[in-house]
């Protein structure tokens, strides 16, 4: 296939902070030392910032490393969090946890309440400004590799293939985006990230990556009942002590309140709905007084890594490097990770601009890999290295949550030392997925359209849009498993795990056969089923660019 072709010294593949923290870090490098250096970063949303969904606080240390003066730039941090609370929630009723006894770590007093989105969009305007070539709506489908197993860069930008894989009349090939380095900054369960890692074997020593499916709304509430700059964190119900998870509840400007819950997809109950969970959560008293009155403006999903330190891959590969949470640098006792994505991709950008520096490029950038650990990231991560294991293996209710505080505090206090050492995750989120005929099915209340709505009102809710007629994303390897495996063993549980109504198994009224039916228009891209899918089944990959969903403000 012929393509057209461009030639960068670094192609950046996302949009989010660890690309554009990346791209904004070489052009300054360049600046100082009177250099060029030509950079480009592809988005697969529609803007920068359609696809980027978080909670979220932010810890501005890194923003304040990568741009000192942000604030006089304007960027879109205004919330400061003046207030934490913590919360153990029962059926009915909550019990406030005292935040002395909390590591200072899980602390946020300091950081801000934001778009993680809007920050995005401003950091894409500080990068174009300083000469960096920003293209959204261009889907990176494609690695590139030289003859010898050389990764030299991407394509992007097919369009116009019919659902048949046939050729459109509007049909572009797409363009060849080649780079002597090609950073990989895609989030978690990046398309392209889990094909170079894969090929590269990057996790042979590395425990497995763990996965988290974050849920989120926007509210606009009574002013009344509004805090600026209060932040709630909560575990406990509706979850059981088998399944990890928690909600936040944050406070920002303009009367508007982020409420979500992070369920950890290591669960074990097929019948399981994080989606319905989440719904549960928001009848909660705790919750629901606040949220009463109130409209829902936006929502959206997002799956988010949770394996941590240990579970870290190797980094880099021939020709470029893994940036962000597609490396799964987030903190999860701090449900927190742009700060490190940031990091990652400032220093990814100073071995990169070193390597071309010394006329390099095809290699593996080793100055990258040898100094995550001892750096902010690597200090980071450590600290909080055994929380996630403890939490899977003596639950997330006061045990598993005493055991990780314990042993965080151990770690602070006495130079990341603990007397577990670093625990293992042991297997994968698929692998943790038990036979139907071991649980028992959950029964959801009905939504009431007041507080609690169904998949498909919530997707509309996200400004999803899909061109029609393109091939499906979400790839079925064995297009009969669904049938023969996923619902006789594990009562089908893509339906229920996937929070956007994309899987249904279909029953014809007339012959009563069952069939599996992928409804693709309504994939927010959260990754949960290429995670979660007990059968490992399903791939997802990028459909047209601008595709998905268009998230405002969040």
């Amino acid at each position: 296939m012929s393509r057209e072709a461009m030639g960068f010294d670094v192609v950046i593949v996302g949009a989010g902070p660890a690309g554009l923290s990346a791209a904004i870090r070489l052009k300054q490098l360049a600046a100082e030392t009177d250099k060029e250096v030509s950079v480009v970063v592809l988005e697969k949303g529609s803007e920068v910032g359609a696809h980027i969904l978080s909670g979220a606080v932010i810890d501005p240390g890194a923003l304040s490393d990568l741009l000192p003066d942000w604030k006089e730039r304007g960027a879109p941090l205004k919330t400061e969090v003046v207030k934490d609370k913590f919360l153990l929630l029962t059926e009915q009723g909550a019990i406030p946890l005292p935040g002395f006894v909390m590591p200072k770590i899980i602390h946020n007093h300091g950081n801000y309440i934001a778009s993680l989105g809007n920050i995005c969009r401003w950091l894409a305007e500080q990068a174009e400004s300083l000469g960096v070539e920003v293209y959204p709506g261009m889907a990176a489908s494609e690695v590139l590799y030289t003859d010898d197993g050389v990764v030299r860069g991407v394509v992007a930008g097919v369009f116009g293939r019919a659902a048949d894989g046939s050729e459109k009349s509007e049909f572009e090939p797409g363009m060849e985006l080649l780079g002597k380095y090609v950073l990989l900054g895609e989030g978690a369960r990046g398309s392209l990230s889990k094909q170079v890692i894969a090929k590269y074997g990057l996790d042979a020593d590395s425990e497995p990556q763990k996965f988290g499916l974050g849920i989120k709304e926007l509210w606009q509430i009574d002013p009344a009942k509004h805090h600026l700059g209060h932040v709630q964190h909560s575990f406990g119900w509706p979850l059981d002590n088998k399944t990890g998870g928690g909600s936040f509840l944050y406070h920002f400007e303009d009367n508007q309140v982020a409420i979500g819950m992070v369920v950890h997809l290591n669960y074990k109950n097929p019948y399981l709905s994080p989606y319905d969970e989440f719904q549960r959560l928001k009848t909660h008293p705790a919750i629901a007084e606040i949220l009463e009155g109130g409209k829902r403006i936006s929502y959206g999903a997002r799956a988010l890594t949770e394996g941590g330190y240990q579970s870290v891959p190797k980094l880099c590969f021939p020709g470029g490097a893994l940036i962000g949470c597609s490396a799964g640098f987030m903190n999860l006792p701090r449900i927190k990770g742009s700060h490190n994505a940031m990091q990652s991709g400032m220093q990814a950008a100073e071995a990169a601009f070193a390597a071309l520096g010394a006329d390099r490029s095809g290699d593996e950038l080793s100055a990258y890999e040898d100094g995550w650990r001892a750096s902010p990231i690597g200090t980071d991560l450590k600290v909080v290295r055994n929380a996630k294991p403890l939490w899977s293996k003596y639950g997330t209710l006061l045990g598993g949550i005493m055991l990780a505080g314990m042993d965080m505090w151990s770690n602070l206090l006495f130079g990341t030392f603990s007397v577990f050492g670093t625990l293992k995750h042991g297997k994968t989120d698929a692998m943790s997925t038990e036979p139907a005929d071991q649980h028992k099915p959950i029964a959801y209340p009905k939504p009431d359209g007041v507080l609690t709505f169904d998949k498909l009102t919530s997707v509309s809710f996200s400004a999803t849009n899909h061109e029609e007629d393109q091939p499906v994303h979400l790839q079925l390897a064995d297009p009969n498993l669904p049938l023969s495996v996923n619902l006789p063993k594990f009562a089908g549980p893509s339906q229920r795990f996937c929070p956007a109504g994309v899987y249904e198994y279909v029953t014809d009224e007339t012959s009563g056969e069952v069939r599996f039916q992928i409804n693709a228009q309504n994939c927010v891209h959260c990754k949960t089923c290429d995670i979660k899918d007990p059968s490992q089944n399903i791939t997802w990959v990028c459909p047209e660019g601008g595709g998905g969903p268009n998230y405002p403000n969040m």
